[in-house]
């Protein structure tokens, strides 16, 4: 962690400048990188015996997200217009004549 707060932390700073970076220490407890969203939700991971490439990719894991909470995505295709030929069902076809 002291590597990245030396090395990466300035220049992850100078490339975003639309985010703000604090440090705050926290003796005796395990680092944690937190990210605060403009919804009022925020997201903390735990950067425990990672190497400073490994933080880097989950700053910009938190810069990059929206701050909403993961859903599950049941159709992953969503439309405003209903299909033209309707929802296929066995039930309601002709049937196959042999």
């Amino acid at each position: 962690m002291n590597s990245f707060l030396k090395h990466s932390l300035s220049k992850f700073a100078a490339a975003n400048p639309q985010i703000e970076m604090t440090v705050s220490p926290r003796p005796a407890k395990h680092p944690v990188i937190i990210g605060h969203y403009a919804n009022g939700r925020e997201k903390a991971i735990c950067v425990r015996n990672l190497e400073k490439d490994q933080i880097l990719q989950k700053a910009e894991l938190l810069r990059d997200a929206s701050g909403e909470k993961l859903k599950r995505v049941t159709k992953p295709v969503r439309s405003i217009n209903q299909s033209v030929r309707g929802i296929w069902s066995p039930y309601h076809s002709g049937g196959i004549k042999v």
